[in-house]
């Protein structure tokens, strides 16, 4: 069995402190102002200010005229959501299926649909919480066609908690469509560049 002296032992007095060299706290007046200035005017205090110094000579403005100006953001950037349409038809890509809604683990996409006079199902009623939303993605990334995917308008303040966006609002308007400016998969979700070139044919059995 180990000798556990050495840790019952509680009087560490003899080697286990050492004591440090502290200047005696002055009294009078004259002896606290050298202390402030002593402590105040440090070589480091000099370093940066010169840093600043050297910035402000070379007049290399980085500040950015907001909102005149803004920074370019990725393309895949994961901001307000976007519903895209269909390049032959127009028509919009949004079948209802409801995988968006079923998949959002914050619970902030409502969706309705109803039957059409053609019989299809179309959506009624779409909106997204955006007090809610975490902006995942998951939404995108889960949609068989492409239909919702995420913009670059993060500008989306509110005054309300429970800030909505609709169905309307996200659709890609007709002249957008017409004039060719749709960005086509753009955004979370979108699907992968050189797709087409990984295409292969699908082995058969027969």
């Amino acid at each position: 069995m180990k000798n556990n002296e050495q840790f019952n032992n509680r009087n560490v007095s003899e080697n286990g402190y050492y004591l440090v060299d502290i200047a005696d706290y002055p009294t009078d007046g004259w002896g606290k102002f050298k202390r402030v200035v002593q402590r105040t005017f440090r070589g480091e205090l000099f370093v940066g200010l010169w840093v600043v110094l050297r910035e402000m000579i070379k007049f290399d403005i980085h500040t950015v005229s907001y909102p005149e100006e803004k920074m370019p953001i990725g393309p895949r950037y994961r901001a307000v959501h976007e519903m895209k349409r269909l390049w032959e038809s127009d028509a919009e890509r949004c079948i209802g299926c409801g995988l968006c809604e079923k998949i959002c683990i914050s619970n902030c996409i409502k969706m309705d649909t109803r039957i059409d006079e053609n019989s299809r199902k179309e959506v009624s009623e779409y909106t997204i919480n955006l007090g809610r939303c975490i902006f995942c993605g998951y939404c995108a990334e889960v949609c068989p066609e492409l239909a919702i995917t995420h913009g670059g308008e993060y500008e989306q303040a509110s005054e309300q908690r429970e800030h909505f966006v609709d169905y309307e609002y996200m659709l890609t308007p007709l002249d957008k469509m017409k004039a060719g400016t749709q960005v086509e998969f753009e955004g979370f979700g979108a699907i992968t560049p050189h797709e087409d070139e990984r295409v292969k044919k699908t082995p058969l059995a027969y």
